[in-house]
Formats: C-alpha cells, structure tokens, sequence
C-alpha cells in the first residue's frame, strides 16, 4: 500500500468525491490511474483505496490524502504525468496494507482565507467579534445545526483567526468533520464579526434544539476553503522534489493570473470614482 499527499485547485471541479456527469478530483485519478494501466478499464477502484475526505464543489486542497495498492514505481511524479495541471500529487509514504486514508486519520485541519482588510467599508468585520466567535465555537459541542448530517456531529474543534494582510486566516481542526461543518462555522463567525447576529446566537446553534429557517446559518463561500492537513500516527511522508517543483510552478501560475485579474479588476474600479 502506497499513500500519496495530492494539492488541487477546486475550482474546475465539482468536489472530491466521484460523481456521474461532471468533473471532480476523483475522476481525475482514476482517469490518470487507467492511463498509466494501474487500474484495469472494467475496474471501478484499486484495491484498498481510500481518500481522507470529501472536499466540497470549488474547495481546494494542500495535503488531501488518498492510498491504494500501487506499484513500487508509481511515484508522486510518475501519477503527475497523467494528471490534469490542476492535481499534483507533491509526496508518498509507504503504509500498512490495511491502512485506511479516512478511517486511520487521527486529526484533519482546514484554512478558509477571508478577506478582511483593515479599511473596508460597510460590512467590514471586526476583528475581536470574530475572534471571540471562535473562541466560542471551539472546544466538544454537538454540531448539529451546522451540518446536513444526522451522525457524528459530535467534534471536539480547535478554531483560531490571524491576520495576514488583507485576510484573516481562520484555522479550523478536528479528528474529523462532518458535511459543510467547516463552511457553517466559518459563516456564523462572519455573521457575528460583521455585527449581523449577536454572541447569544452560538449558544443557541450549539443548543439541543433544531435551528433552522431563517435563523440557521448558510455555510460560506467555498473557494477560500483549503484542506491544509491530514494527520496519521507513525506515517511519514517523503517529499518528492520534481513533483513538488511541479506543483509549485502550478500554483504560481495560478497566483500570477489571480493578480492580474485583480489589477484589472482595480484599474477599472478606479476609474470609475
């Protein structure tokens, strides 16, 4: 058994997971998988795998984690060759052959990057109110409201907020999280930094009583959501130089375009005051 770290912009796919009619990131490998014949065309997976989470639809991903049978040859490098530009599989590390991506995880951390800067006009977000939001959401609560799941909304959250810039980094980790948990936190956490709702309103989510309606909260925006990390006791993963290499040059194209999208975007924005 084999376990790969994988990097994706999310953007051009609809998830992680496979799904029948549009792209997502699964696709993708399993299509790279059957081109570099390590997966039969009548073969619906390889054997033993597994992924460390379902990302949803534009959600990207540093450290998604998947494992299969594969061959001693298939290096991170090896399984770019066939991959899209926008997945780069970055480091490897051999495991148990009953090593599990989703079940053997022992901790699971998520960044939604919120743009925030310190000047912004109405609706900016006050730094202390989302901090302190947090703070509060932080700790073993049953999630419940904040979640499509019926089970396992029972976590035990880290969550914290840094400036970095014209960003707050919010940094949100668990053993493990259920559907859109991430997404909600982070959006009842805005509503209370841009003054939209008050503290009083994390007490009643957390509560036993179903919040729903006009009162539940809307999972945020998922394009600043990054799946930063996946952690397993006693596996450590060696860094494939040239397939790193490669997924940096990827993502420094990608930063390139986004600037230059934003500097048209300002230019013209300046030019109409």
């Amino acid at each position: 058994m084999r376990a790969y770290r994988v990097a994706y912009d999310g953007r051009p796919f609809h998830g992680f997971q496979r799904q029948p009619d549009v792209p997502t990131v699964e696709d993708a490998l399993f299509d790279a998988l059957r081109d570099l014949g390590v997966l039969d065309d009548g073969t619906d997976k390889p054997e033993g795998y597994a992924a460390a989470g379902r990302t949803d639809a534009g959600v990207s991903a540093r450290a998604q984690t998947v494992a299969f049978a594969a061959p001693g040859w298939l290096s991170p490098r090896a399984l770019n060759s066939e991959l899209p530009a926008s997945i780069r599989a970055w480091a490897g590390a051999d495991v148990d052959p009953d090593f599990h991506a989703t079940h053997d995880a022992e901790s699971r951390t998520y960044r939604y990057h919120l743009y925030a800067p310190r000047d912004g006009d109405e609706g900016a977000i006050d730094e202390s109110r989302i901090r302190d939001a947090f703070d509060r959401l932080a700790g073993e609560h049953d999630f419940h409201n904040l979640t499509p799941d019926e089970t396992g909304t029972v976590r035990n959250l880290s969550a914290t907020v840094e400036r970095d810039g014209d960003f707050l980094v919010a940094r949100l980790g668990a053993g493990g999280f259920a559907r859109q948990l991430v997404r909600r936190v982070v959006g009842l956490a805005v509503e209370i930094g841009r003054g939209e709702s008050e503290f009083s309103k994390v007490d009643r989510v957390l509560g036993e009583a179903v919040v729903d309606g006009p009162e539940g909260v809307a999972p945020a925006p998922p394009y600043p959501l990054v799946l930063w990390d996946v952690t397993y006791p006693g596996v450590e993963f060696s860094v494939d130089g040239d397939a790193a290499e490669s997924a940096r040059e990827v993502f420094d194209d990608r930063c390139a375009e986004f600037s230059v999208r934003g500097r048209v975007a300002g230019a013209i924005r300046d030019s109409l005051e």
